[in-house]
């Protein structure tokens, strides 16, 4: 009970801090037509629950004054227009909420049947699998660390790794199958500590200040958004304040955080955002073996400068150092970390401008961006750099990407059409030193490489309505190409179709599929691997682009008082994917780990399936209440290296996630979110080659017997998030105060059970076996016990 005294003093203090002052503050924005980009007067803004609104003036402007601070929702109507709600918009008395809003045009049809505008987001080009999130809900989601990549795990059909990471796995993918865009602008990387060849990490980098909102998808991708196989995620960003400088300090459960936004020259606003992490001195506080510092900043700026034009210049970068705690070797696994752990400098950054320009029925719109990765990594035999010979890791790498993309969208009547095209210039170097292990030997790799690839792509799509807007269909092709071998240099063999459409069967019922096809570039450590004789042994095995093919069907009911219900079932085929020969297991069941993936010899031989049916009901926010119950059964399978069908690491089979909240008088509110995930599969160790003393010497960790591949199988997991937020809003400003407890219930889980070598009790050194002296002593560590994680944060805004 101890381990809860903290707790209930930190909610008594939540409960002896004095409401302030009731306040209220400002929205305000502009409203314009969809389909011209003119502005449209006389529309009705209401706010959803309270006696407020405004009409838009001649030149769509509108401005709602005395709204009570914390979020509210927003309902847009006009005749002739479908009715769009906004959920929950920021209110706050720091910085008036300001808008940009888009009405698309509805069709009156004679028919008996007329289309009940839906409050959900749904994009006619990807009429199923889509997903939006605020940023109020991810600000207060329980046990998520304003993290969007832990946020999404509420959705369907999105499963998690470990519980230390926010790996996102959509339908039975790998984590390497997803692509993030800010504004447009793609970033490689959205993760601390980011594992290189794949797209997860322990903490996000997006800091949630700068989000209006996102939107997920997991399947039916527009054509303009390519190298994806198993989502993309794209995130609107606020504008910022355009009146006056606004500030906020952030402290959350890992790092110290300021944020400034405001008008900046004429017609511009400036948000800029840093952070810095206080884990290291946590770790070391708890004895960790490990000491984790993260630091990052964040900059957006927009520009209009008249009513056709508008610049969003985005910036985004983060400096990461991991280093070993040495004096933390009190416990075997304090020990065990330490021998096989390297320590990992890592830093990148992505910047872009993204130029829209607004004409009658139509918008263009360029982007240009430059990303860049570096990743390093080194590791002694027992952490002694004494001598050059304990060298087993010495690891370098850049990526770096300068991307340029053109899009074009036009309407016409009934139809809208989208096309474009970009191209891309690629350059991968890598100096790598290591001591590795795979089944058959212990392998000394050394070897550099520098890669100089372009890629292009060309894409369309073309949606029409019918029927009064009851039935809408619409159609895409995709077209990449690499110049990094013959295959891949032809667009053809990439080329990539797509077709959606959806029936409103009733006004509150939506039936709606899609079937497409998708490719995707293998990472740059496969494409980039050297053999010993300096040649791109991967182009000579004929490694190329990796092909998906998916289809989706689904039916949605949905309400006007913010809710729905959908179910959706999904097929998904994999081909062409990297099979890593040495390691003898696919690319696809790798990436939810630390360091680097892929950077060995490969072929594309692998093959993949993934099934399953999805169920949602979601309630936005109404009346002070929200939440979201979603339940996926997921099948995942990829080859092995004899080419039949096991479950992948991502079988989770069963995912359960059951979220909501209640906002309560006087600045309060409640939250609570309870995940289920079947048990993962994963590869027993091969116990007698882990013991060799050859062979742990240079791995540290237990060598997968991957004649076994997946036939282990770990426990389910299942853990209760509770969260309690305190506004105080006040002229200028407000303080906002939450306490979190992760795992309230302490569950802990059985995973894979972990093999370490038995070790002196005095000198911590592995004991040799003394029937075989080539072979240390083995061991089974004992899993951890679970315990609550309970973090109280604070926002001061000013």
């Amino acid at each position: 009970m101890r381990r809860f005294v903290p707790l209930v003093l930190a909610m008594g203090l939540l409960a002896a801090l004095p409401p302030l002052a009731f306040a209220a503050g400002v929205i305000r924005g502009q409203v314009s037509s969809a389909v011209t980009n003119q502005p449209l007067p006389s529309v009705r803004v209401q706010v959803q629950g309270a006696r407020l609104g405004a009409l838009t003036d001649d030149r769509g402007r509108f401005v709602i004054e005395n709204v009570p601070a914390g979020p509210a929702n927003l309902e847009f109507a006009l005749l002739g227009y479908r009715r769009l709600v906004l959920f929950e918009v920021e209110v706050t008395l720091g910085r008036p909420a300001s808008l940009d809003v888009a009405l698309e045009e509805e069709v009156v049809s004679g028919d008996s049947v007329t289309v009940t505008a839906s409050p959900f987001r749904r994009p006619a080009e990807s009429p199923v699998s889509v997903q939006s999130i605020g940023a109020s809900e991810i600000e207060r989601f329980p046990g998520g660390n304003r993290d969007i990549s832990k946020v999404v795990q509420s959705l369907p059909g999105v499963a998690s790794a470990a519980s230390y990471r926010n790996d996102v796995l959509i339908r039975g993918g790998a984590p390497n199958e997803n692509r993030f865009f800010i504004d447009g602008v793609e970033v490689p990387v959205v993760n601390h500590f980011a594992t290189q060849g794949s797209s997860g990490g322990p903490v996000g980098m997006i800091d949630v200040n700068f989000i209006q909102d996102v939107d997920l998808f997991t399947g039916a991708f527009p054509a303009s958004r390519g190298n994806a196989l198993s989502s993309v995620m794209e995130f609107r960003m606020k504008n910022g304040n355009d009146d006056r400088l606004a500030r906020s300090i952030t402290a959350g459960a890992s790092d110290f955080g300021v944020t400034v936004d405001g008008p900046v020259a004429r017609k511009g606003r400036l948000i800029f955002s840093a952070r810095r992490s206080y884990l290291q001195y946590l770790a070391s506080a708890i004895g960790l073996p490990f000491l984790p510092t993260y630091n990052d900043a964040q900059l957006r700026l927009h520009w209009h400068p008249n009513e056709r034009d508008q610049f969003n210049f985005i910036g985004i970068g983060a400096i990461d150092q991991f280093e070993l705690n040495t004096d933390a070797t009190e416990t075997e696994f304090q020990r065990y970390v330490l021998d096989y752990l390297p320590e990992t400098p890592q830093w990148n950054y992505t910047t872009g401008v993204t130029w829209k320009r607004l004409g009658i029925a139509s918008v263009r719109t360029l982007v240009a961006s430059r990303s860049q990765l570096e990743n390093r990594a080194k590791k002694y035999f027992r952490n002694d750099d004494s001598s050059p010979a304990n060298l087993l890791l010495d690891y370098r790498s850049q990526e770096i990407q300068d991307r340029a993309r053109a899009e074009w969208t036009r309407r016409a009547g009934d139809w809208r059409f989208t096309w474009g095209g970009g191209a891309d210039h690629h350059r991968y170097t890598t100096s790598t030193f290591q001591k590795t292990v795979t089944p058959e030997q212990v392998l000394q790799v050394d070897f550099a490489s520098a890669l100089s690839l372009t890629t292009a792509a060309a894409f369309g799509q073309a949606t029409r309505s019918f029927a009064g807007e009851r039935i809408t269909a619409s159609i895409g092709a995709r077209a990449d190409a690499a110049d990094y071998s013959r295959r891949t240099r032809d667009p053809l063999r990439q080329f990539s179709p797509r077709a959606s459409g959806s029936w409103q069967a009733t006004p509150a019922v939506r039936v709606s599929a899609s079937a497409a096809r998708y490719h995707q570039l293998p990472p740059y450590t496969v494409l980039g691997w050297r053999d010993e004789q300096g040649a791109l042994a991967n182009r000579a095995n004929g490694v190329r682009w990796i092909r998906a093919d998916h289809a989706v069907a689904g039916i949605e009911y949905a309400t006007r008082t913010n809710s729905r219900l959908t179910a959706e079932a999904f097929l998904k085929r994999y081909s062409d994917y990297p099979f890593m020969t040495r390691d003898s297991v696919s690319l696809a069941n790798l990436g939810a780990d630390y360091g680097v993936i892929g950077n060995g010899p490969a072929t594309s031989s692998s093959r993949g399936r993934a099934w399953g049916f999805e169920l949602l009901a979601q309630q936005r926010l109404y009346r002070g209440w929200y939440g979201i119950a979603a339940y996926t059964f997921v099948r995942s399978e990829f080859t092995d290296n004899r080419g039949s069908y096991r479950p992948s690491s991502w079988d989770n089979r069963h995912i359960v996630s059951l979220t909501g909240g209640r906002r309560l008088p006087r600045g309060w509110e409640v939250g609570g979110r309870w995940r289920y995930l079947g048990g993962a599969p994963y590869t027993p160790d091969d116990v007698a080659r882990s013991s060799l003393r050859e062979v742990w010497d240079v791995s540290g960790v237990g060598v997968l017997d991957t004649q076994r591949l997946s036939a282990g199988r770990g426990g389910a997991q299942h853990q209760l998030d509770l969260r309690v937020d305190k506004r105080w809003p006040y002229r200028s400003g407000g303080i906002e105060l939450y306490l979190d407890i992760q795992n309230a219930y302490a569950f802990a889980g059985e995973t894979k059970p972990t093999l370490t070598v038995q070790r002196d009790p005095t000198t911590g050194s592995p004991l040799v076996d003394p029937n075989d002296s080539s072979r240390y002593l083995m061991k089974t560590l004992e899993p951890d016990a679970g315990m609550p994680l309970p973090t109280i944060g604070l926002r001061w805004t000013f």
